[in-house]
């Protein structure tokens, strides 16, 4: 049965004990950082699940119930999100991936299965390319690992295309934090209604878990840190050589799965390219079945 929720049912400890599976909050000061993270204590493989911007852990609240019955499933907020800490620096994905592998060492886990969407997909693809010996298979959702394309990105789209103007917003330094601070949801309900497919598909509640994690200046700064550390990113990816953990990257039918089929192959050794149809950019949420169906295959 889920848990009764506290007297602030946006925090995390409220939320995590609203799921089935007995899913409770915690913190783990490793790398020289705090991560919050929510955990069943489960007897199954270690899975840890990685939420990407704008959100936070309760991006996969959808699919967590299911997951937990057949993984022990960590699912973290990374460094600059949600619960965890937002210090100056250490927003290249090495250094998130790092963070990760420390929280495995904390977890006593020597191994992991990692599934990241958006942001954290690219944090687990460095987890796997920085720390084979920690890492089981990786799941990408969406977006893959930035790459030298990245810096090609045209200022003005195809007619009719859909600009990522954001990648370009997030980088400049101390406006957004004045605009958006008190504000968030306005931004959020602008991505919703334009990268999901069905935009009902992230209910009031989750948008509201949102706009609380991102509405302060130091966390709009953090959130935005992850995409000014991308030049540094493309250098560290120009660093590795393609994986020999599998991958398995899972495209929105109306969002990046064609940019995946084009990207991901370069990547690893042992890669395949899944489309979630009827979804757009949220997967965890648009399509929450058919996610977790791909995931247990893959995992096993």
């Amino acid at each position: 049965m889920p848990g009764t929720a506290s007297a602030t049912p946006l925090d995390d400890a409220a939320l995590a004990a609203s799921l089935d599976g007995g899913f409770s909050s915690r913190h783990a000061d490793v790398n020289g950082t705090r991560l919050h993270y929510v955990t069943n204590d489960g007897a199954g493989e270690p899975l840890v699940l990685l939420g990407g911007w704008p959100q936070t852990w309760w991006q996969w609240h959808k699919v967590l119930p299911e997951l937990g019955r057949r993984y022990r499933v960590i699912a973290a907020d990374l460094r600059g999100m949600g619960g965890s800490a937002k210090p100056d620096g250490g927003y290249d994905k090495k250094t998130m991936a790092a963070d990760v592998r420390a929280l495995l060492a904390h977890l006593d886990i020597d191994s992991a299965h990692l599934a990241g969407h958006d942001i954290g997909a690219m944090v687990a693809y460095a987890h796997a390319a920085n720390h084979p010996e920690a890492t089981g298979r990786v799941a990408l959702l969406d977006v893959a690992h930035p790459d030298a394309d990245w810096a090609r990105e045209t200022l003005l789209p195809e007619p009719g295309g859909f600009h990522k103007w954001w990648f370009a917003f997030n980088q400049v330094q101390g406006l957004p934090e004045q605009l958006l601070a008190g504000r968030y949801h306005l931004l959020l309900d602008w991505l919703f209604s334009r990268a999901a497919t069905d935009p009902a598909a992230i209910d009031a509640r989750s948008r509201a878990v949102y706009a609380a994690a991102y509405d302060s200046p130091e966390a709009i700064r953090a959130g935005n840190d992850w995409y000014r550390a991308f030049p540094q990113d493309i250098a560290d990816l120009a660093g590795y050589a393609p994986v020999s953990t599998p991958l398995l990257a899972l495209g929105g039918e109306f969002s990046n799965y064609g940019l995946l089929t084009r990207a991901v192959p370069a990547l690893g050794t042992d890669t395949q390219v899944v489309r979630i149809d009827g979804s757009g950019h949220y997967l965890p949420e648009e399509q929450p079945q058919a996610v977790v169906a791909e995931l247990v295959k893959f995992f096993g």
